[in-house]
């Protein structure tokens, strides 16, 4: 079996700028980016490709960090270094915006909505998680404020089926939140990595964890079940290490296939699959395919479609997007 990550198409999507992120909407018929430009980019299939079907703008005052789409699809979150998060809402085909979130002191680096759509998560620069409550009538209010960092904070991600909320930090760690009693704790704090985590995401069924770093690593984390503290345990169970030249600065693990996609500083784009039949316990991860030149610049953000197994979008430096496809040849 052969597995080539073959490209599909090449998007000049924010022209002199950086493109800093890539989401594919929840029924994978729309991709979202940002970039230096201070706009947010909605894509759409025209036939066989990918164009651009309406720009956000005038929503930030400075560069655009990272966007996510809401479960249902209908609203996207895009956050700034403005020290704001721009809530837009889809209106026939086009996108308006709702609101205006504000109370970072600085950069909001990212947000990231729960499964249930009540709650959105947005982490700054100022070191601080918060946490948002959205209501029926649209209303955003923040719930709670999580200072378990201490530095930066890159990234929020939500477990796909219940209420607990990672982050990535400038200080190496990753901590782990639930809801105690009406209001949230960190619960668990992942150490490990030697420099920054710039990133994370759960697998689908969410019992396990990947992060990416600065150290040019991979790490994979399995919940433990064998401590007996009421807190949530985690352990790192397999260590992804010399395949990646520089700062790894996003993984993505595909819900379809299990692939794992990572987004480099070397301007590569890789694939990892786990090799059949690996111990849960000890899972081994094999580089499946990739592209050591996917992009002229750094790759800042890997995406795999949630629909079409296989279908990748990444994002880079050079302002361009890529479409790249995964398969498996016999």
């Amino acid at each position: 079996m052969k597995e080539t990550l073959s490209s599909v198409q090449k998007l000049s999507a924010h022209p002199d700028s950086r493109c800093w992120s890539v989401r594919w909407n929840p029924a994978g018929t729309l991709l979202a980016s940002c970039g230096g430009d201070k706009t947010v980019r909605i894509w759409g299939r025209e036939g066989g490709s990918w164009t651009c079907k309406s720009v956000l703008q005038d929503g930030h005052q400075r560069t655009v960090r990272k966007v996510a789409w809401s479960p249902c699809g209908n609203y996207l979150a895009s956050a700034s270094f403005d020290a704001t998060t721009c809530i837009w809402k889809k209106k026939n085909d086009d996108f308006e915006s709702l609101t205006v979130l504000e109370g970072h002191e600085n950069e909001v680096k990212c947000v990231a909505w729960a499964p249930s759509g009540n709650l959105l998560a947005t982490c700054s620069r100022d070191k601080s998680v918060w946490i948002w409550e959205v209501d029926e009538e649209d209303d955003y209010e923040c719930v709670t404020v999580i200072n378990s960092h201490t530095q930066d904070v890159k990234h929020v991600a939500w477990h796909p089926n219940q209420e607990l909320l990672a982050s990535a930090s400038y200080d190496n760690n990753i901590c782990v939140y639930k809801e105690e009693d009406d209001d949230w704790e960190c619960c668990a704090t992942l150490k490990g990595h030697t420099s920054t985590v710039w990133s994370l995401c759960f697998d689908a069924a969410g019992r396990r964890l990947a992060s990416c770093s600065d150290d040019c690593t991979v790490k994979i984390w399995k919940e433990d079940p064998s401590q007996s503290t009421q807190d949530l345990s985690w352990k790192c169970v397999c260590t992804l290490s010399g395949y990646h030249g520089r700062t790894v600065y996003d993984v993505d693990w595909c819900a379809r296939t299990g692939a794992l996609a990572t987004a480099c500083g070397d301007d590569g784009v890789r694939v990892f699959k786990e090799e059949d039949g690996s111990d849960p316990e000890q899972p081994v991860f094999c580089l499946a395919a990739q592209v050591t030149r996917a992009h002229g610049q750094d790759v800042n953000c890997v995406s795999w479609n949630p629909k079409e197994a296989g279908l990748l979008a990444s994002c880079s430096d050079d302002g361009e997007i890529g479409i790249w496809q995964f398969h498996e040849e016999q």
